[in-house]
C-alpha cells in the first residue's frame, strides 16, 4: 500500500485494518482502505488529507476526501497498478 501511495504523491502514515474468520476458518478482510481508516499526507506540503482534517479542526474534509479520489482515479486511467 505505501509504494501504491507512493506514487501518487501521497505518504500512508498509518491505518488499521479488522479481520474476521469465516466458518470455514479462513482470514477475512473485514475493513476498506480510505481516508476514515488511513492517514494520508500530500507527499509535497505535509497538508493532511484524512479524517484528521476533521479531528483537527483544519477545514475542507471534503476536498482532502475528494483530492484522495482524484489523484486515485487518475492513477487508475493511466494504468497504473
Amino acid at each position: 500500500l505505501s509504494e501504491y501511495f507512493t506514487g501518487l504523491r501521497i505518504i500512508l502514515v498509518d491505518f488499521k485494518l479488522e479481520f474476521g474468520v469465516d466458518a470455514e476458518g479462513r482470514l477475512l478482510l473485514a475493513d476498506e482502505v480510505s481516508p476514515d481508516t488511513c492517514r494520508f499526507w500530500d507527499r509535497d506540503t505535509k497538508n493532511r488529507l484524512d479524517k484528521d482534517r476533521f479531528r483537527k479542526d483544519l477545514g475542507d474534509v471534503l476536498g482532502a476526501y475528494q483530492e484522495i479520489w482524484r489523484r486515485i482515479s487518475s492513477s487508475n486511467e493511466d494504468g497504473a497498478q
